[in-house]
């Protein structure tokens, strides 16, 4: 990725500390996190919402990412590492313990925030109803009209045919003239969800669909 970072920081939304303080969860601990808050991890987002040329959206939080409030936060979703192959990211960002304030800058300096469909924290993503993912859904096309990014893109098929009501909908750049309301200029991507248990896919085939995004996009 050319994109060259400005010195400068980029001001973010407030985001809540850890509720760990900074360190990794126990085992023994996770199970308090589960659904315990419609809002279970704060979005990464740039105070001026016009500089986001893309949004990156989560199906919901796990346990893990609860815990210390960072996405994708659990030791061996594929998230971070497939970011930082395809060139999103300096190094391999470390969210175990909760997400630096380097680490923010680098997504926000290149125009890059995450938010999720649904807020509340599961162990799978397969144990939120439909009723909650069809109110993710509809709150995403609120927040991509106000937001106006160049792209969006969805980490989870399955979720996503459910949210936006698309069953046939399948990998890749959508037609979004099939979903009510999405505003003109904003493609609507879907990556594979990263998670280990989605054995379909590696870090080198995930990098290669999030280049694939990035390079769609207009020059910033």
């Amino acid at each position: 990725m050319s994109d060259s970072l400005a010195s400068a920081p980029i001001p973010a939304k407030a985001r809540r500390e850890s509720p760990l303080g900074g360190r990794k969860p126990l085992t023994a601990e996770l199970a308090a996190f589960r659904g315990s808050d419609a809002d279970a991890v704060d979005d990464i987002l740039p105070v001026d919402l016009a500089t986001v040329r893309l949004l990156i959206v989560g199906v919901n939080p796990g346990l893990w990412t609860a815990a210390v409030n960072a996405p994708f936060a659990r030791p061996g979703n594929r998230f971070w590492p497939s970011l930082h192959r395809a060139g999103f990211t300096d190094q391999v960002v470390d969210a175990s313990r909760g997400l630096l304030d380097d680490d923010e800058q680098q997504l926000l300096r290149r125009g890059i925030a995450i938010t999720n469909l649904v807020g509340r924290a599961t162990v799978r993503a397969d144990e939120l109803s439909r009723s909650e993912l069809q109110t993710g859904g509809r709150r995403l096309v609120e927040r991509v009209q106000e937001m106006r990014p160049d792209a969006v893109a969805v980490a989870g098929i399955t979720a996503f045919r459910t949210a936006l009501a698309l069953p046939k909908a399948v990998l890749g750049r959508q037609d979004v003239l099939a979903i009510d309301g999405w505003p003109d200029g904003v493609d609507l991507w879907v990556v594979p969800q990263p998670s280990g248990l989605n054995a379909h896919e590696t870090i080198d085939t995930l990098a290669a669909k999030w280049r694939e995004v990035w390079d769609s996009l207009p020059p910033g």
